[in-house]
């Protein structure tokens, strides 16, 4: 009897810390925007990653450990998105008001349009579709912010890219969800393959932050032809899912 009763405070002392793992990202997050303020960008990219590994794994650990029953007062998908929201917008909207990255004109309106299009994203009821897709550019802002400062093109361009993927997050694209594969393929393998070329893309796009503003074209291949495979894989499942739903 005492055996089963310390299991159960040993399962629920785990969801507990499951959250206090999901909540620590947005505590990395505001070191990322005092980073920012200091305008030591590069540690704020490596803050970054940091809260999107975090991101990344957490939700690993809730299923495996049924975190919503051990601990069912919390709303862990709340706190992942109020979490998410920060790191992934708030924290690169900061960058984009402080950066170079766009004229200084037109910061505020990008912000705008940023802020907007993601709380859109992440408020909307099938945000996440039933077969575990983005419904919508997923606010992957901080990557994006990233690939702006590290290709260091046009105000302009940057410009547009912004406005483009702002308006992309109202267009019902199914972007893939990098850690919930289930209905990306039938073939474990070639899940696998994908979950490896996540792994892969996040090495490679480290090992170019690590040599900044020295590059490398292998580097370079990997960290930018990643993202060209996610978007044709996301457009060929929203004209093809591999599951119809009633």
């Amino acid at each position: 009897m005492k055996g089963h009763i310390a299991g159960r405070l040993l399962q629920r002392w785990a969801g507990w810390w499951v959250h206090i793992f999901t909540a620590s990202g947005a505590f990395v997050g505001l070191l990322a925007v005092v980073a920012i303020h200091e305008l030591n960008f590069l540690r704020a990219f490596w803050l970054m990653g940091g809260a999107i590994l975090i991101d990344a794994i957490d939700g690993f650990f809730a299923r495996q450990l049924s975190v919503r029953e051990r601990v069912p007062e919390i709303d862990g998908a709340l706190l992942d998105n109020i979490v998410d929201f920060f790191t992934y917008t708030l924290v690169p909207c900061f960058m984009l008001l402080v950066s170079q990255i766009l004229p200084a004109w037109v910061r505020l309106p990008a912000v705008l349009a940023v802020t907007l299009s993601s709380a859109y994203q992440f408020t909307h009821v099938e945000a996440k579709t039933r077969d575990h897709f983005f419904r919508g550019f997923p606010s992957y802002w901080n990557i994006v912010v990233f690939y702006l400062y590290f290709w260091q093109m046009s105000a302009w361009i940057n410009t547009g890219i912004v406005f483009v993927l702002a308006i992309l997050s109202f267009v019902p694209i199914k972007y893939i969800y990098p850690s919930r594969l289930d209905y990306l393929t039938h073939s474990r393998l070639l899940r696998m393959g994908m979950l490896a070329a996540t792994v892969a893309w996040g090495l490679a796009t480290a090992g170019l932050l690590w040599m900044f503003p020295e590059s490398n074209h292998i580097l370079v291949l990997i960290s930018t032809g990643y993202p060209v495979m996610y978007v044709l894989l996301s457009l060929y499942r929203t004209k093809l899912p591999l599951f119809h739903f009633n």
